[in-house]
């Protein structure tokens, strides 16, 4: 228990001293990982003015906050989690699990009939620190958000999601380019660099 009870305290205070921690509560955005999205739409241009955006996983809501800045007041934030996110000018949030068919008709309604431009997600599983047990459940929840926006982008749309490198990453990335016209990934600056995490950006949903 001595062990745990240290590596969270060494958790803890690598957290404080984060430079991106500290930016974001100076900014005023409620998480590090905004400026993983910041640096990879500054890049990539994922986010445009008028744009329909799904979050999923969204909670405790720093993408919903970086994408209704980016897209402005003509565009729509759709964010899901199944925890509760406190609310945000310009974001539609559901609240329950995208893979239960009441959750996704629920996402479906407020996207509308045209569909959505871009599918984001930043959905990480609670870690056991076990990689045989959270690689595959990490892989579940990218799989779950692929086939999401498979059925919710309109033809040429992107999907930004985190992913872990390891078992069942190559497929995965074989699954994505036979949806999608170009498919690649990105590791920002933000990202901590011993973490396996990268995000997997795939653009141009094939009709």
């Amino acid at each position: 228990m001595a062990k745990k009870k240290s590596s969270s305290k060494a958790w803890l205070r690598e957290h404080r001293e984060d430079p991106y921690v500290q930016r974001a509560q100076r900014e005023g955005y409620r998480s590090r990982a905004c400026y993983k999205l910041l640096e990879l739409d500054d890049r990539d241009r994922l986010l445009r003015p008028g744009m329909t955006v799904v979050d999923l996983g969204s909670a405790p809501g720093g993408w919903s906050q970086v994408a209704v800045e980016r897209i402005g007041h003509h565009g729509r934030v759709v964010a899901s989690d199944i925890l509760p996110m406190d609310s945000i000018a310009g974001v539609s949030f559901i609240q329950g699990d995208f893979a239960e068919d009441e959750v996704f008709e629920q996402i479906l309604a407020e996207i509308g009939e045209e569909g959505a431009d871009l599918v984001i997600s930043d959905m990480a599983p609670n870690m056991s620190g076990m990689a045989a047990v959270d690689q595959p459940r990490a892989m579940y929840l990218v799989e779950l958000a692929l086939d999401l926006a498979g059925h919710t982008l309109k033809p040429g749309g992107s999907f930004l999601a985190k992913v872990f490198q390891g078992e069942g990453f190559e497929a995965l990335l074989a699954d994505a380019r036979a949806r999608f016209d170009r498919v690649l990934t990105r590791k920002p600056e933000a990202s901590r660099p011993r973490s396996r995490e990268v995000y997997l950006l795939a653009q141009g949903l094939k009709a």
